[in-house]
């Protein structure tokens, strides 16, 4: 049985902007990315552990496309994303989500 999918307020707020940025640069690149994250939160949600950790409990899934990574925590009942970050900024900004 899979476990539900919780996406942090924050996580949303960081896919929101990713979004809106890429739909500045054309409204395909913003469907192709949300489509991107949509196949990475299945992928997380079939095999949670498949993915490393990153810092204490807290895992990351990159997407393919998208320099992006989608961090996570794979608690008994649920999945929290807690951040959905581009990789190449601080990561300060999402290591205090927990």
């Amino acid at each position: 049985m899979r476990k539900p999918i919780k996406i942090r307020g924050e996580a949303e707020v960081d896919i929101d902007e990713a979004y809106r940025w890429y739909v500045e640069r054309g409204r395909w690149l913003g469907e192709a990315f949300l489509r991107e994250l949509d196949a990475a939160l299945e992928s997380i949600q079939r095999n949670p552990l498949a993915y490393p950790v990153v810092l204490q409990d807290i895992r990351r899934a990159l997407l393919w496309k998208f320099p992006y990574g989608v961090f996570y925590v794979d608690e008994p009942d649920v999945i929290v994303v807690v951040a959905c970050f581009h990789v190449r900024r601080d990561p300060r900004g999402w290591s205090s989500r927990r």
